[in-house]
């Protein structure tokens, strides 16, 4: 009997499972097929950093004779599941949910909403901030005699890497969050090791980035997105610790 139902447990997980999928599936299918019409103007949209840094007369080119229309569908296509996201996440709290306690389906709830914000803003920070400033730097390095004629799909495929290095880097409020949550590590150490983190911030930045000037501007928001973080969760697990008290 205890098998039966243990099996039939399973089964209705799987269900479930399948069902969550579909739901998530269905929904980047029904967005990449509204915008992929506008698939060029997409690209066009992403490549505008690198095209109003570049000299007049340049152009970006495609050495693949595929590559005008495989990689603005490429992109459109995950663009697409970027704009699923928001639903993503909520297919896989409304999946986990039953098996968590109140406390913990509101914290996740909190984590899923502002990771989200944060990936779009740190997507956003490259887009408007890194970007320009790494074009505009490798475009005005140029050894002389040089053209600059960048190919369309090595084009998507770094800003893809950058927006999304970016966009994780912008998660570290969550990921203080969650740490403090599991127990690896809680708000004291974090305050004590600020010193090496207000390194590390600036070690990343220099990684990300080709000069002085666009490192700080990327490690000043990852520090102060790190206070946000350590603030958040002290409040958030002193009020959960009082809460919890008799």
């Amino acid at each position: 009997m205890i098998v039966e139902e243990n099996n039939q447990l399973l089964i209705d997980h799987l269900i479930e499972l399948r069902k969550r999928l579909l739901i998530c599936i269905i929904t980047v299918i029904i967005i990449f097929l509204s915008l992929v019409y506008f698939a060029n103007d997409i690209y066009s949209l992403v490549a505008l950093p690198l095209l109003k840094q570049m000299p007049a007369g340049a152009k970006m080119i495609a050495t693949d004779v595929t590559s005008p229309f495989v990689t603005p569908i490429k992109l459109t296509a995950i663009v697409s599941i970027f704009l699923s996201i928001p639903i993503i996440l909520y297919q896989i709290w409304a999946f986990i949910a039953p098996a968590l306690y109140k406390h913990e389906r509101n914290l996740l709830i909190i984590i899923a909403f502002f990771g989200t914000f944060l990936f779009y803003c740190g997507v956003l920070f490259a887009y408007f901030i890194i970007l320009p400033m790494v074009f505009n730097f490798f475009i005005n390095t140029l050894p002389k005699g040089v053209t600059l004629a960048t190919d369309i799909n090595n084009y998507l495929d770094f800003t893809l890497w950058l927006f999304i290095l970016c966009g994780i880097s912008f998660e570290i409020p969550v990921v203080i969050i969650l740490l403090c949550w599991i127990g690896i590590t809680d708000t004291v150490n974090l305050k004590k090791n600020r010193p090496y983190i207000f390194v590390a911030t600036f070690i990343i930045g220099m990684l990300l980035t080709p000069d002085i000037l666009s490192q700080i501007l990327l490690a000043i928001p990852l520090y102060l997105l790190f206070e946000v973080g350590l603030f958040f969760s002290h409040h958030y697990f002193k009020y959960q610790s009082l809460k919890e008290k008799p």
